[in-house]
């Protein structure tokens, strides 16, 4: 609830001030950014930072696929989101090159292949579990016996792995693939950040976000290493969405809750 109404009063404090038009990017900017003439933007379903898919014909929603489609009119060129099941075959593609733009986790690792703007959102890390579980708070989590699922490519392995040491890490290829193994009884909690946990909360009668967090993840824009002619440009744009609301209205509209104190 906290998150909700710290949103909810950033957007109307940002909707008064219109950001100011962003300058289109150089050829050569462009032709990084966009190589193929389309700005590919690498995103998966199931997380508000990423895609979120109309119900009963409503647009999708999401904030890398809502400041995505916005970078690409920016540019001048076609919006062409990318939408795959998991966030490590967005990783896996923007490491190939296969797309252009990901908003996503900006880690150390992650920077090896990716240039990031700076952070455009912080949001806790917590854990889910379902109905009938017996915890209540997430200090109460690394006992032995209990199965934590984590996604796929995701950072939370080797961040989690180093706090727990008594309960058992379980590897999930997706989110819809996480929420079937709390619903089945495979897990007994799933780890990540707590946007997406909120929405999976939403999918599993019953289950709770608990109280407590075991770190932040910091979003920002990331392009695919060897293309720096064109950071600059998504920079700009990135900070500016920031100041106008454009992040925040995008996040609200998502139903982005989770969001770090002081964001």
């Amino acid at each position: 609830m906290r998150s909700a109404l710290f949103l909810a009063f950033l957007v109307a404090g940002c909707a008064a001030t219109a950001p100011a038009p962003v300058e289109g990017p150089s050829p050569q900017a462009l032709q990084a950014l966009a190589p193929t003439g389309k700005l590919r933007v690498g995103l998966y379903p199931g997380s508000p930072t990423s895609f979120i898919s109309g119900d009963g014909g409503a647009a999708p929603r999401g904030v890398g696929y809502e400041l995505g489609g916005a970078l690409a009119r920016q540019a001048g060129v076609p919006f062409e989101p990318q939408v795959m099941k998991s966030n490590n075959e967005v990783l896996e593609a923007a490491k190939a090159g296969r797309v252009d733009l990901v908003f996503t986790n900006a880690t150390a690792a992650r920077a090896e292949f990716l240039d990031f703007t700076p952070a455009a959102l912080r949001i806790e890390k917590g854990y889910l579990v379902p109905a009938a579980s017996p915890l209540r708070d997430a200090s109460e989590i690394d006992r032995p016996g209990l199965r934590i699922g984590y996604s796929k490519g995701s950072t939370t392995a080797s961040e989690l792995g180093h706090l727990v040491k008594h309960a058992a890490m379980v590897e999930e290829p997706s989110i819809d693939e996480a929420v079937r193994a709390l619903a089945g009884g495979r897990l007994d909690a799933f780890a990540t950040n707590k946007a997406i946990l909120f929405q999976m909360s939403d999918r599993l009668a019953g289950s709770r976000v608990l109280p407590g967090r075991w770190g932040e993840e910091s979003l920002a824009f990331g392009i695919p290493r060897g293309r720096e002619s064109a950071l600059a440009f998504v920079t700009q744009f990135a900070r500016q969405a920031q100041e106008g609301g454009e992040i925040a209205r995008a996040a609200q509209r998502a139903g982005l809750r989770g969001l770090a104190p002081g964001n």
